[in-house]
């Protein structure tokens, strides 16, 4: 039984580590900030960033970025890092090594929402007191406190008893396109590109190139999604996202998936903080 968490009023923030920059960690790491947590994100290269409208990534480059009303700060250090938890509605994002951080405080939370589909989780139990997995690959008990469910036909559930569901490569339906609105990586190679995301674009234009491969439009829409130029890529990724909608397409804040995820994850920490035991799989309300 994992022990129960309490904090006062007048104590620290809790610390939370998000592992992940995109647009679901971001979720997330708002989510946190507003229910009191200090809030770290953690980049990490792979699955490469494409929501980046959506999300804290472009901090790490410079950017600045508001995600539901929180505003993320680069840290290169750990003044940075403290400096940064000092000031409410800010969050502090990364490319410090989480040991480097775990050096400077022992955290109360640590979600993983890097969303690495195919890769094995690591077993984050023993990081921090709570370990939240968001998506594929997490099973409670052997890399995880308690999981969070992203499949389209469940997105929100909390698991806190065996397994999230695997990846079955199906893309939720987003203006009449599932998963032939988005561009993957054909091989390992540097990505170049003069758009960015909200660019207006039709089917067949090229968006950019791949190893000097070009990559075309599949789609008439706006960029929803789409990687950083000048980055490598493996092969097997997602590289663009076309949201078809016309006047309807978004490609800023939060959307309704990112909501529901970041909710349950709150829920589900505050449930083992609360209580000090873990409940079983309950159903999303999205």
């Amino acid at each position: 039984m994992t022990t129960a968490v309490t904090w006062h009023p007048n104590a620290p923030k809790p610390l939370a580590l998000v592992l992940g920059t995109n647009e679901i960690a971001s979720a997330v790491a708002a989510k946190l900030s507003r229910a009191h947590f200090a809030v770290v994100l953690c980049h990490d290269a792979f699955p490469p960033v494409i929501r980046r409208g959506m999300a804290f990534h472009d901090v790490l480059f410079g950017e600045a970025r508001d995600v539901d009303g929180i505003t993320g700060n680069r840290a290169d250090s750990i003044a940075d890092v403290v400096r940064i938890l000092r000031e409410a509605g800010h969050v502090a994002v990364t490319a410090m090594h989480l040991t480097d951080i775990i050096a400077f405080r022992y955290p109360s939370v640590i979600v993983d929402a890097r969303m690495q589909k195919h890769v094995m989780t690591p077993d984050l139990r023993g990081v921090a007191g709570i370990a939240v997995g968001v998506g594929p690959r997490f099973a409670v008990g052997h890399n995880c406190d308690i999981a969070i469910e992203t499949h389209p036909c469940e997105t929100g559930a909390i698991v806190a008893e065996g397994s999230t569901r695997h990846a079955d490569g199906r893309a939720r339906d987003l203006g009449g396109a599932g998963r032939e609105r988005f561009v993957y990586s054909n091989q390992d190679a540097i990505w170049h590109t003069p758009f960015d995301v909200g660019t207006r674009v039709y089917k067949g234009l090229q968006l950019g190139s791949l190893g000097g491969t070009p990559v075309l439009s599949p789609l008439d829409g706006a960029l929803r999604g789409i990687a950083r130029d000048g980055l490598r890529v493996p092969a097997n990724v997602k590289l663009v996202e076309i949201d078809p909608r016309g006047r309807g397409a978004a490609w800023t804040g939060t959307d309704e998936r990112g909501q529901a995820i970041a909710a349950s994850v709150v829920s589900a920490i505050h449930q083992i903080m609360q209580t000090g035991r873990k409940a079983g799989r309950v159903s999303a309300n999205v």
